[in-house]
């Protein structure tokens, strides 16, 4: 019985493996051929970053059963960190080493400022998370939009004001960070292939938590937070630990963000509110701890608008449309039913041209 459930459980992860390998790899014939336009050549390293983070999301909204409307604001400080490292050491580092350690950074700043802000919030029992991670994502943002930092021969210069306060030698001096014009000039490092192996990657990350014993503690304490605390479970440090991976996995989004467009800006459109609440909207709808359901539905969602592009007027109102349809063949009891019945009588189908 034992043997049956973690076979099929393994299965269910390689089907998952097996759809990003596959799409990639349709997507690079496509490539190659030239059947593919340039415009959806753009959109391919975007739609893997948003399922990275969608990935991240959900475990931390579907495995350890904790909202969070702040993980805009985690790829943002994965962002702007691993651009930071990259713009000042792109000519004194090759490209591959400096990449490498830029992921690093951003993974490694995101999952510390997760872990900050988990210290206080995780303790907890409510949804105080929301409403700490909604301010830090609209903080994040305001501060990275307000910093001016630069670089002469007298060292490293610093303000909140304006590029004159800081006080540096703009005519020999390097501007790095230019207020609300972000970073200019950032490696575009980025490509398709590495964001499907950083996609894999953190897809692997989370499904193995999943199946550990430290998932099986973090999703007792989501089933019954009283239960688990009484069987010994410590309860902060579980939630620490899947709230800081969750935080870095954005992270690791962050950095292929900043690494795949020339200049940097903490905009709204990019780190906001509403980026955080679509991201939670890609977790909800590709269904809440279900891995792979929120990769395919960050994949659909985020290429539904630019294929509906042609419809010009119409295309939020379909686009609105989508979600409702989806979200009620997702979640309603009669259609779950109705998949339910249908995937019952197509293994029985199976099962029977099997024994003939």
């Amino acid at each position: 019985m034992k043997n049956k459930k973690v076979s099929s459980v393994t299965k269910n992860e390689w089907i998952t493996y097996a759809i990003v390998i596959v799409l990639y790899i349709i997507c690079e014939i496509m490539i190659k051929t030239g059947v593919m336009s340039s415009h959806m050549k753009g959109l391919l390293v975007p739609i893997c970053y948003y399922a990275i983070v969608a990935v991240g999301l959900n475990l931390c909204v579907g495995i350890l059963g904790e909202l969070s409307l702040g993980h805009a604001g985690f790829m943002c400080v994965g962002a702007y960190s691993s651009a930071l490292f990259s713009f000042t050491m792109q000519d004194t580092m090759p490209t591959a080493p400096r990449f490498f350690i830029a992921f690093i950074i951003g993974i490694a700043v995101s999952a510390l400022f997760g872990f900050l802000i988990g210290i206080p919030v995780l303790r907890l029992n409510g949804d105080y998370l929301a409403i700490v991670t909604l301010a830090f994502g609209e903080i994040i943002k305001n501060v990275f939009n307000a910093i001016y930092l630069g670089i002469d021969g007298s060292g490293v210069h610093f303000s909140l004001k304006d590029m004159m306060s800081m006080g540096m030698d703009l005519a020999t001096g390097k501007i790095i960070i230019n207020g609300a014009q972000g970073i200019t000039g950032t490696p575009s490092n980025s490509n398709f292939t590495i964001a499907v192996i950083v996609l894999l990657l953190s897809i692997a990350v989370v499904q193995n938590l999943v199946h550990s014993r430290d998932g099986r503690a973090v999703m007792a304490i989501r089933d019954n937070r009283i239960a688990a605390e009484s069987n010994g479970i410590n309860i902060t440090k579980y939630k620490m630990l899947a709230f800081t991976i969750s935080a870095a996995i954005a992270g690791a989004a962050g950095v292929l963000f900043s690494h795949n467009i020339s200049t940097l800006t903490a905009s709204s459109q990019y780190f906001g509110y509403n980026m955080s609440i679509m991201i939670l909207v890609y977790v909800v709808l590709g269904g809440i701890g279900n891995i792979r359901g929120s990769v395919i539905a960050a994949a659909i969602l985020y290429l539904l608008p630019e294929l509906l592009r042609g419809l010009s007027d119409y295309r939020m109102l379909i686009y609105s449309i989508v979600l409702i349809a989806v979200m009620l063949l997702n979640w309603a009891p009669g259609a779950r039913k109705f998949r339910a019945q249908k995937m019952q009588e197509i293994q029985t189908f199976i099962g029977r041209r099997r024994e003939k």
